[in-house]
C-alpha cells in the first residue's frame, strides 16, 4: 500500500538537470501576501477620491461670501464696469496675484443691478466688455454675449453666469468666492423671465 501525503507540497519533486530548483512554499506565501497587499493599497488609492466625490454633497458647499463691490454712486445707470476684488476662496498666503478676480457690474436702475461672473460659460476664459458695441466678447473661442449677459453667438451654451447681490448701507455687495456653475442654478443664475 502506498502512502498518499495530505499536503501536496510535502511531496519531494525530482531534480531535473539544467532547471532551477522549485520554489519553496514559504516563498510562494510571501509573494501571494505581497501581491494581495499591493492590490489592497491600489484599491484604497483609487477608492479615496471616489469616496470623496460620493460624500461631497454632505459637506457645506457654500464657500460664497458677501463682499463689497463699491458704493452705489460709483455705478452709473445704464453703464457696465469691471470691478476687481480678492476672492474669498483664495485663503492661502501663497495664492498671491491669483487671488485677484473680477466681476462686471451693470446698473439697470437705482436699485437693480446685474453682477456677471467674468468667465465665459464655454470654457471659463475671461470675457472683455466693449462699450462701443455693447457686447461681452471672449478672446479664446469667439463667444459673444449681449450687454444683459444673454448669449449672442459662438460656442458658449448659455448666458453669462450672474452672482447674487444685495444693497446694504449704500453699498453693492455680491456673494462671490465660488465660480457659479450649472450645479447651483437656483441660487446664482437668474434666467430670463
Amino acid at each position: 500500500m502506498t502512502h498518499i501525503p495530505s499536503n501536496p507540497s510535502d511531496v519531494p519533486l525530482p531534480e531535473m538537470p539544467g532547471c532551477p530548483p522549485p520554489t519553496s512554499p514559504a516563498r510562494r506565501r510571501i509573494l501571494s501576501w505581497l501581491a494581495g497587499l499591493t492590490g489592497t493599497i491600489a484599491v484604497a488609492c483609487a477608492g479615496v477620491p471616489i469616496l470623496g466625490f460620493l460624500l461631497s454633497p454632505m459637506r457645506n458647499k457654500s464657500s460664497s461670501k458677501l463682499i463689497s463691490l463699491g458704493k452705489l454712486d460709483t455705478f452709473a445707470i445704464g453703464a457696465t464696469q469691471l470691478v476687481t476684488f480678492d476672492s474669498p476662496a483664495a485663503t492661502q498666503p501663497w495664492t498671491g496675484i491669483v487671488a485677484r478676480t473680477a466681476a462686471y457690474v451693470r446698473r439697470l436702475s437705482d436699485t437693480e443691478f446685474q453682477v456677471f461672473a467674468v468667465n465665459c460659460t464655454h470654457l471659463g476664459c475671461p470675457v472683455s466688455w466693449f462699450p462701443q458695441s455693447g457686447l461681452f466678447m471672449c478672446p479664446c473661442h469667439g463667444g459673444v454675449y449681449y450687454e444683459n449677459g444673454d448669449h449672442a453667438s459662438g460656442p458658449p451654451p448659455r448666458p453669462l453666469y450672474q452672482y447674487s447681490y444685495e444693497i446694504t448701507d449704500g453699498e453693492l455687495k455680491a456673494y462671490v468666492g465660488h465660480m457659479p456653475t450649472l450645479q447651483d442654478l437656483p441660487e446664482v443664475y437668474k434666467p430670463k423671465s
